[in-house]
């Protein structure tokens, strides 16, 4: 079959593949209907995650029909419309049955390289380098789902196939830094990042009950997304103090609750862009922690923060006297999907949650290099390039 294999650094190609075949008795084989770029894998396709190895296939936020079922599958039949958690679990270890899917004992085969880097081993990921399995991706004609009973779930006859796919991993995660971020009725809440990912936090705090939204980002075609289908405020970080601005539309406090949705890559005004890239670059530090910085002093006095952006390993300059004295709680996580696509397919079919304009540019899978690209560049004002498998 035909896949998107990452070949070295910036360099991606469109090749064959062995076919995916059942290996477990939970499997499932999904025929995949649409994959999508997630600014994740952007670090991947520039080596700040080294667990890459040539012919790698990549993608993780994917919908697709059921072809194949393992004897153990009870949930989903051949011919099912499935949409999938880009995070791979069993549904019945210690942190499954506290709802932390993405910590799963057993979604990760591989856990040698996290736990020497983290102490301990996340999940697993769909095509998110060896480090997280070294499952093959979702930007191929078909892919193999372990565990399908807990982390793939029929779509409703009510929502697109268009719709769906972004339950897989941006809106699970969005919902997931506002719920776990502590978002109550009447905050005031602060988003960092207008891909994706923001805006579907920026939506989850609004449904949730928050007074205020505010989406700080420099791109203009993003931030008129945020207005126009998030119901929130923005911030062009380029033309205003954000933290001045954040301060006063909080009441002179700041908001009770910051979600940074950007991750290792961030780009800021100022020298500090070019320290943090220059270190970067020298593997100095493995990650560009501004956002998280711009978070943490903007939040009120015993807010909380909640970090969605992936983060690889050490970072410089992290303002940890800012954290304590303010009495902050900062929280993070890879996403949950488990724990929130049947709610969130439910709101998408009644209309609350709409994700089909963040698909700006959609194309054959033949042409995923040029998809890349234009995602990563910004060509053509490209929030998210969509790529059809099939």
């Amino acid at each position: 079959m035909k896949a998107l294999q990452w070949q070295g650094v910036n360099k991606l190609a469109v090749g064959d593949v062995p076919d995916p075949e059942i290996r477990n008795a939970g499997d499932v084989i999904v025929k995949v209907k649409r994959s999508v770029t997630c600014g994740s894998d952007l670090h991947l396709l520039g080596g700040y995650i080294p667990f890459m190895e040539r012919g790698d296939v990549l993608g993780h936020e994917f919908i697709g029909e059921v072809v194949e079922t393992g004897s153990e599958v009870r949930n989903h039949r051949v011919g099912d419309r499935v949409v999938v958690s880009s995070f791979i679990a069993c549904g019945k270890c210690y942190f499954c049955e506290q709802r932390l899917f993405s910590l799963c004992d057993n979604g990760n085969t591989n856990p040698a390289i996290t736990e020497t880097l983290w102490g301990q081993a996340p999940g697993g990921c769909f095509g998110y380098s060896h480090a997280m399995g070294g499952n093959p991706g979702s930007h191929a004609e078909y892919i193999r789902v372990p565990f399908a009973d807990v982390g793939a779930f029929t779509v409703p006859d009510a929502v697109t196939d268009e719709r769906a796919l972004f339950a897989s991993d941006s809106a699970s995660t969005g919902w997931m830094g506002a719920d776990l971020g502590g978002v109550q009725r009447g905050d005031v809440v602060a988003v960092w990042g207008a891909g994706a990912v923001g805006q579907m936090a920026a939506r989850a705090a609004v449904l949730l009950g928050a007074d205020r939204v505010v989406v700080i980002d420099r791109y203009e075609n993003r931030l008129h997304q945020v207005e126009k289908y998030a119901g929130a405020e923005t911030l062009n970080y380029e033309n205003t103090d954000v933290e001045a601005e954040l301060r006063e539309r909080s009441g002179g406090r700041g908001p009770d609750v910051c979600i940074e949705a950007v991750g290792m890559e961030a780009h800021t005004p100022g020298p500090q862009f070019l320290y943090d890239q220059v270190k970067q670059q020298l593997r100095l530090q493995t990650d560009r922690p501004a956002a998280v910085r711009d978070a943490i002093h903007a939040c009120r006095k015993g807010g909380s923060v909640f970090v969605l952006g992936v983060y690889a390993g050490f970072v410089d300059k992290f303002p940890l006297g800012a954290l304590m004295n303010k009495g902050l709680t900062v929280r993070g996580a890879q996403m949950h999907g488990q724990r929130y696509i049947p709610m969130l397919l439910d709101r998408m079919a009644k209309g609350e949650l709409i994700t089909e304009h963040l698909a700006t540019h959609t194309m054959p899978l033949a042409e995923a290099p040029k998809g890349y690209r234009m995602f990563k560049d910004k060509e053509d004002d490209c929030v998210r390039a969509v790529f059809l498998p099939n």
